[in-house]
Protein backbone atom coordinates (compact mmCIF):
# COMPACT_ATOMS: atom_id res chain seq x y z
CA UNK A 1 0.00 0.00 0.00
CA UNK A 2 2.91 2.54 0.92
CA UNK A 3 4.71 1.88 -2.51
CA UNK A 4 1.31 2.52 -4.24
CA UNK A 5 0.89 5.83 -2.48
CA UNK A 6 4.62 6.63 -3.19
CA UNK A 7 4.13 6.18 -6.90
CA UNK A 8 0.66 7.98 -7.02
CA UNK A 9 2.97 11.50 -4.96
CA UNK A 10 5.63 11.05 -7.16
CA UNK A 11 3.52 10.75 -10.53
CA UNK A 12 1.71 14.26 -9.12
CA UNK A 13 4.99 15.88 -8.31
CA UNK A 14 6.60 14.62 -11.59
CA UNK A 15 3.81 16.56 -13.77
CA UNK A 16 3.44 19.23 -12.03
CA UNK A 17 3.64 22.73 -14.36
CA UNK A 18 5.78 24.24 -11.47
CA UNK A 19 8.60 22.18 -11.97
CA UNK A 20 8.91 22.51 -15.96
CA UNK A 21 11.78 24.96 -17.53
CA UNK A 22 10.42 26.88 -20.21
CA UNK A 23 11.78 25.47 -23.31
CA UNK A 24 14.91 27.54 -24.92
CA UNK A 25 17.57 30.46 -23.91
CA UNK A 26 15.78 33.21 -21.46
CA UNK A 27 18.02 36.11 -21.78
CA UNK A 28 20.39 37.66 -24.69
CA UNK A 29 23.02 36.30 -22.53
CA UNK A 30 21.72 33.00 -22.70
CA UNK A 31 20.96 33.17 -26.01
CA UNK A 32 25.02 33.63 -27.16
CA UNK A 33 25.95 30.71 -24.43
CA UNK A 34 23.43 28.51 -26.18
CA UNK A 35 24.99 29.60 -30.05
CA UNK A 36 28.38 29.32 -28.93
CA UNK A 37 27.50 25.80 -27.49
CA UNK A 38 26.23 24.44 -30.40
CA UNK A 39 28.87 25.81 -32.70
CA UNK A 40 31.31 23.69 -30.45
CA UNK A 41 29.02 20.57 -30.37
CA UNK A 42 28.85 20.85 -34.04
CA UNK A 43 32.60 21.60 -34.20
CA UNK A 44 32.00 24.53 -36.57
CA UNK A 45 34.68 26.56 -34.79
CA UNK A 46 37.63 23.92 -34.04
CA UNK A 47 40.95 24.80 -35.01
CA UNK A 48 42.56 23.75 -37.60
CA UNK A 49 45.64 23.54 -35.89
CA UNK A 50 45.85 20.18 -33.71
CA UNK A 51 47.03 20.65 -30.67
CA UNK A 52 48.87 17.94 -28.77
CA UNK A 53 50.90 18.08 -25.64
CA UNK A 54 54.41 17.02 -25.17
CA UNK A 55 55.20 14.02 -23.11
CA UNK A 56 56.92 16.05 -20.60
CA UNK A 57 53.67 18.17 -20.50
CA UNK A 58 51.12 15.40 -20.25
CA UNK A 59 53.57 13.66 -17.36
CA UNK A 60 53.53 17.03 -15.57
CA UNK A 61 49.59 17.86 -15.95
CA UNK A 62 49.37 13.88 -14.43
CA UNK A 63 51.92 15.06 -11.48
CA UNK A 64 49.96 17.93 -10.90
CA UNK A 65 46.82 16.38 -10.58
CA UNK A 66 48.02 13.21 -8.36
CA UNK A 67 49.31 16.24 -5.99
CA UNK A 68 45.78 17.49 -5.75
CA UNK A 69 45.20 14.40 -3.40
CA UNK A 70 47.91 14.92 -0.88
CA UNK A 71 45.77 17.68 0.57
CA UNK A 72 43.41 17.05 3.20
CA UNK A 73 39.67 17.67 2.90
CA UNK A 74 38.85 18.99 6.35
CA UNK A 75 35.36 17.98 8.13
CA UNK A 76 34.34 21.41 8.12
CA UNK A 77 35.13 24.67 6.13
CA UNK A 78 35.65 27.96 7.71
CA UNK A 79 33.06 29.90 7.17
CA UNK A 80 34.82 33.48 7.43
CA UNK A 81 37.71 32.71 5.88
CA UNK A 82 35.97 33.47 2.38
CA UNK A 83 35.55 37.05 2.88
CA UNK A 84 31.79 38.62 3.34
CA UNK A 85 29.87 38.80 0.15
CA UNK A 86 27.15 40.76 1.74
CA UNK A 87 28.95 43.52 2.23
CA UNK A 88 28.82 45.05 -1.42
CA UNK A 89 32.10 47.15 -1.67
CA UNK A 90 34.01 46.70 -4.77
Amino acid sequence: MKTKQLMIVCTLCLSTPAWAIDPGPSSTAQQGTESWMQLQIRGVVASTHLQTASAAERELAMQRWLNSFNYPIPEFFDQDTGGDISSGSK
